[in-house]
């Protein structure tokens, strides 16, 4: 009863870390699932600019020469800003508004109105100022005006600088930013309606939307965001991997679980003796406590060596546990030998039986968990069912009935070996035919229109096709293509 308990419990443990795994990478594949709608919808939005700019802005001459860009750049906007939220799970928030009102884009519920203007020299403010004039409440009801990121750039570095800054700015005339750039920006806000607060950034730079780079900007953003991608898969690959964490607390519940386990069987057993609790001598509790805290070292290293069989090596948790069980049997059954317990043949033949009841145990709770996909549960069930029919089976077998068994394992190990090696023979057989077939396929589509018409000729025949729909010769040629 005891060691039915004690196999019951260490498979329990098992499962419960193989669930604990299994969690990991099924979130892990859930994730990388949406992920790929995600990518699939970010690069749509692309797509789905890109042709509307090629269908209601470069077709139709919208905005004519001087004022087509600010079109495409709307557009533009809208594909990659709602593209970048796409690709990270987040919904689309921009929409095309398009009605040459005062409100260019909608973004959550914000009113953005662009200017991409190189007017004057102004970093598109003239153009900001104009729709003002226009507008005059536009700012107070929420607005946002938004200039290409460059022109952003420029007018939040000049903003920001002071007179004496500003002044060194004289001797770069022509070559960057001016004196008289910084006056006229500081002019903007200062005597203006507007401060900078009111500005943003485009996600494109002036020279990004202009007719002849419009589309190899929007492509770069496809290669940007197909890198977001797999940067994005490979930190949710990193998340999933084992963790030491959560390999310390599988250690610390197995030990928790193994010690407690390893107490209540000892209490049972002086129970068992004819001892009453009140009965127990401090010798008594000092064996359980001794016999507890072994299961609790037990336990810590089942988990930790489960944990790590799991995860970095081709081992279920059953087999692992299992591992994990034979080793500590047959260390005991070694330490019984070198004390002159056993002799030579008893601890072959004891360590033999450690080992084949953690398989049993291993393939019990192994179907178990495959009958009943439930969580420990299936295990749990599958290691009872499995041990009480071992031990029903192991106590009642005869020696005829263990030499049919013995002699059943003897052909099946011959049909292996015979299926193995007519197995051989057909991969053998089928490279081959692969080969032919890859030689004919190399003819077939050889650059030397001769060599490629044999082999085109052979490839047909060697699928099969029937000889005299083969064009072979010129009448047939002729044949099929002038009657």
């Amino acid at each position: 009863m005891n060691k039915f308990a004690q196999t019951t419990q260490e498979q329990a443990t098992a499962a419960w870390i193989n669930y604990l795994n299994q969690l990991r990478v099924d979130a892990l594949l859930e994730l990388l699932a949406t992920q790929k709608d995600n990518l699939s919808d970010a690069i749509s939005s692309i797509n789905n600019a890109l042709l509307k700019i090629d269908l209601e802005v470069v077709s139709t001459n919208r905005g004519g020469q001087k004022g087509m860009h600010g079109f495409i750049a709307e557009i533009a906007e809208l594909g990659i800003g709602n593209a970048r939220e796409l690709i990270s799970g987040q919904k689309a928030t921009y929409t095309w508004v398009n009605d040459n009102g005062p409100v260019d884009l909608m973004r959550a519920g914000v009113d953005i109105q662009q200017k991409f203007s190189m007017s004057g020299g102004s970093f598109s403010l003239a153009a900001v100022e104009e729709h003002l004039k226009r507008y005059p409440d536009y700012v107070k009801n929420g607005g946002r005006y938004q200039i290409p990121q460059d022109h952003f750039t420029t007018v939040q570095r000049l903003h920001s600088m002071s007179p004496e800054e500003a002044g060194r700015l004289v001797s770069r005339s022509g070559k960057g930013e001016s004196f008289k750039d910084w006056q006229r920006i500081n002019k903007f806000f200062n005597e203006g309606s507007i401060q900078i607060e009111s500005l943003e950034p485009s996600k494109l730079d002036y020279r990004d939307v202009q007719r002849g780079t419009y589309a190899s900007t929007l492509e770069s953003e496809q290669d940007s965001l197909r890198s977001t991608d797999r940067a994005l898969r490979d930190r949710a690959y990193q998340r999933s991997r084992p963790k030491l964490e959560e390999g310390a607390k599988a250690s610390l519940v197995a030990a928790t679980l193994e010690g407690g386990t390893s107490f209540l069987l000892a209490v049972m057993a002086k129970r068992k003796a004819g001892k009453q609790f009140q009965e127990f001598s401090a010798q008594d509790w000092a064996e359980i406590l001794t016999e507890s805290g072994l299961g609790v070292a037990r336990g810590g290293v089942r988990g930790v060596s489960v944990y790590s069989l799991t995860n970095f090596t081709a081992t279920s948790a059953a087999v692992a546990s299992s591992i994990v069980t034979a080793t500590f049997g047959i260390a005991e059954q070694a330490h019984r030998l070198r004390n002159g317990e056993l002799g030579a043949l008893e601890f072959l033949e004891n360590a033999e039986v450690v080992c084949l009841e953690a398989a049993i145990a291993a393939l019990s709770s192994f179907v178990g968990q495959a009958l009943i996909p439930v969580p420990v549960i299936g295990a749990v069930i599958g290691n009872t069912v499995g041990t009480i029919m071992y031990q029903c089976v192991s106590a009642s077998l005869s020696r005829t009935e263990a030499d049919l068994i013995k002699g059943y394992l003897a052909d099946q190990r011959a049909l292996d070996e015979e299926l193995a090696a007519q197995y051989g023979r057909l991969v053998d057989e089928l490279n081959q035919g692969l080969s032919n077939y890859l030689a004919v396929l190399e003819r077939a589509f050889s650059p030397d229109l001769q060599i490629a018409l044999r082999g085109s000729i052979d490839l047909a025949r060697a699928l099969g096709v029937p000889t005299d729909e083969i064009l072979d010769s010129k009448n047939k040629t002729s044949s099929y293509f002038l009657d």
